[in-house]
């Protein structure tokens, strides 16, 4: 009886809506209340200097599909969904130039093994470099030093290294394959599908260059300002994503910080956040058949949730 009425209390966090109870993450050993996580959200939320405003982004949503309909395949929309974006403000900014340099080191089919080179290697560095030197990473910084799950600003950049860009398979063992990092930002191709690919700059390149055609969409979060929330369906080449969920407009310092967040606070479940005093939550999956340490595993992935 005791042990169903814990299990019971483990999982309330991810359904209630006023809930404040506190969890341990399985990956982490962290504690941490609902309240405290819904404080630090906002607290990144609103050090993300470098999001765009609503004119450095323009969409053009044109068709919404209900759920039933998402996984047809049924182009809906005659424009692309990126109408316009400042690229000469944004992209030169110096995190979105480090993502744009990351963007094409990986072989998006699962089951081709990846080979990291030194450059490729001294982009990695480079990229976290940059999004540590942000107020969103030195927010982030402090909340998990002040809860005590890392020891030094070092020990954290690190880790968050290993769990994001540490390699592993996902092809049963046929090749090391993929990272949490390629599956989350880049996008991958499994069993013939788009597997992963949630970050809107990578998205917008490939549309731009005729790689995408966007479809339709299911799902436009309630924030009238950048960072937005957007569920839709695309084809990458000939391959359907049926539901691609993504930030619109955030930058990748806060992409990074949110999923690290919810990765370690709420590992493999939904994790709820409050971003401009709206709600919004973040699934997180840990690649459970690897430890790169003790309970400590890597990132599977990490999107927004889309209702």
């Amino acid at each position: 009886m005791m042990k169903a009425l814990l299990a019971l209390l483990c999982l309330l966090p991810c359904f209630g809506h006023g809930a404040h109870f506190t969890f341990l993450g399985r990956n982490s050993g962290l504690s941490i209340s609902d309240q405290e996580l819904q404080h630090v959200s906002e607290e990144l939320y609103a050090a993300d200097v470098n999001r765009a405003t609503g004119h450095q982004i323009i969409l053009d949503l044109q068709h919404k599909v209900p759920a039933s309909e998402t996984s047809t395949g049924h182009d809906y929309a005659s424009h692309k969904l990126f109408r316009y974006v400042d690229e000469g403000t944004l992209f030169t900014r110096p995190t979105f130039a480090r993502l744009q340099a990351l963007l094409d080191n990986y072989d998006r089919q699962t089951g081709q093994k990846e080979v990291v080179t030194a450059t490729e290697a001294e982009e990695q560095e480079a990229f976290l470099a940059e999004i540590f030197a942000t107020p969103v990473l030195a927010t982030l910084t402090r909340f998990f030093l002040a809860k005590g799950l890392y020891a030094s600003e070092a020990e954290f950049q690190e880790d968050l290294k290993t769990m994001w860009f540490g390699m592993y398979s996902r092809s049963s063992g046929k090749a090391t394959d993929s990272s949490g990092f390629e599956h989350v930002f880049h996008g991958e191709i499994k069993k013939g599908k788009v597997s992963g690919f949630h970050n809107w700059v990578h998205y917008y390149e490939l549309e731009k260059t005729g790689q995408i055609n966007y479809l339709s969409y299911s799902y436009d979060g309630p924030w009238t300002a950048y960072p937005d929330i957007l569920a839709i369906q695309y084809r990458w080449n000939s391959y359907l994503k049926s539901v691609g969920s993504l930030f619109i407009g955030s930058s990748p310092e806060f992409e990074m910080a949110v999923y690290t967040l919810c990765f370690k606070a709420r590992p493999d479940r939904l994790c709820t956040l409050s971003l401009a005093g709206k709600r919004a939550q973040i699934q997180t999956y840990s690649w459970a058949n690897t430890e790169y340490g003790p309970g400590r595993h890597y990132l599977a992935s990490s999107y927004p949730f889309s209702p």
